[in-house]
């Protein structure tokens, strides 16, 4: 009885992991004869069919790897999407590149004319610094590796420098990121910005009426701009200016520089370009001007400082993009690596499923003899 209740659990076993009656064949070799344990193996390969794994490891190894392809076109996706931006960011700072070049022309032109009769100009004059304010550019997103991290750090590092010296600080942020973290915190905030992907003229107004009239009203002394300046796909340097008052010198001697995206095999690159001063534009001294030189001086410095934030601004949001790239290219590189360690474990654990299965087929079999 023991006999026959083992090998009658021995065929239930068998029978619960054979996928077809035809699949595995035994027979017991005849003395001084051929064995015919192959002589139905064409049958056998015909009706075989590929094994499924239900181990619940493996099912879920296989999710995972699924789970993990996705994001990689995700995360591949974005990185194609911001590099279609940082051009877009590119040809603005080139359709900006004419104006800013005649108003620095311009500029020079009335300055040489004028001589030291400028220097009496508000947007001009050097007074006791007593309270500046810090205009910050951060970004409204996240995903970009460490760029707004870096520049709410160089900002928080400059409003602790400026009120260690006894100077009494507030500030204009500009992008989501750095008003939420600066709010929490309670700093003195004197004026807030949304930092759009696609910075036009009329944002760039808003900001540079809001930094004149506080100049002006004798509300601030100075005005410190912090932003990135974009350097590469991969380097981008937080930056600080001073933005008023304004120096006649480095408006009129002051050189620009343009940078251009490039692709060469698949890799995508920048390439810098170091543009020269443009030339005062010479005004004869018999030239009769329609209105004061003085008062043409003093409404082309709000433009200058339009251009300026305009320009800064392109700057910050191709720098954000370029970290995107970056960030969104590492991840995918990352999803890669794990898929591939996933595949591995995948297999790994499907293998030793289907050897388990035979063993115990085989077992059973022999349980049979």
């Amino acid at each position: 009885m023991k006999f026959l209740f083992v090998a009658a659990t021995a065929i239930a076993t068998a029978s619960a992991f054979t996928t077809s009656p035809a699949t595995f064949t035994t027979s017991v070799p005849q003395v001084g004869g051929v064995s015919n344990v192959f002589s139905n193996e064409g049958n056998a390969h015909r009706t075989r069919r590929s094994t499924i794994v239900m181990d619940g490891k493996a099912n879920a190894i296989r999710d995972r790897i699924s789970t993990v392809n996705n994001t990689k076109k995700i995360t591949s996706a974005m990185k194609l999407v911001a590099a279609a931006k940082v051009r877009r960011a590119q040809d603005a700072v080139l359709a900006t590149r004419p104006f800013s070049e005649t108003l620095q022309s311009v500029f020079g032109g009335l300055i040489n004319r004028l001589g030291g009769e400028a220097a009496d100009l508000p947007l001009l004059t050097q007074r006791e610094v007593n309270k500046v304010t810090l205009v910050s550019i951060t970004g409204d997103r996240g995903l970009c590796g460490g760029y707004n991290s870096f520049m709410i750090k160089k900002t928080e590092a400059r409003f602790k420098e400026l009120t260690a010296q006894g100077i009494e600080c507030d500030l204009i942020l500009i992008g989501k990121k750095g008003i939420t973290y600066f709010k929490r915190r309670e700093y003195p905030i004197r004026a807030t910005y949304d930092c759009t992907q696609n910075p036009d003229s009329k944002q760039a107004l808003s900001i540079s009426e809001e930094i004149i009239n506080s100049f002006l009203s004798g509300e601030t002394d100075a005005v410190e701009l912090l932003y990135t300046k974009f350097l590469s796909l991969i380097s981008s340097t937080p930056s600080v200016r001073t933005l008023v008052p304004f120096s006649a010198s480095e408006i009129s001697q002051q050189g620009d520089e343009v940078f251009q995206l490039t692709s060469e095999n698949g890799n995508f690159g920048v390439e810098r370009k170091e543009l020269d001063v443009a030339e005062p534009q010479d005004f004869p001294n018999d030239m009769i001007f329609e209105q004061d030189p003085l008062q043409i001086v003093n409404s082309i410095l709000p433009l200058y400082l339009n251009g300026q934030i305009l320009r800064t601004l392109q700057e910050s949001v191709a720098s954000e993009l370029a970290a995107r790239m970056q960030s969104m290219q590492s991840a995918s590189d990352n999803a890669g690596a794990l898929s591939k360690q996933l595949n591995q474990e995948y297999n790994r654990a499907r293998q030793a499923s289907v050897t388990q299965e035979i063993l115990e087929i085989v077992s059973g079999a022999i349980a049979l003899e």
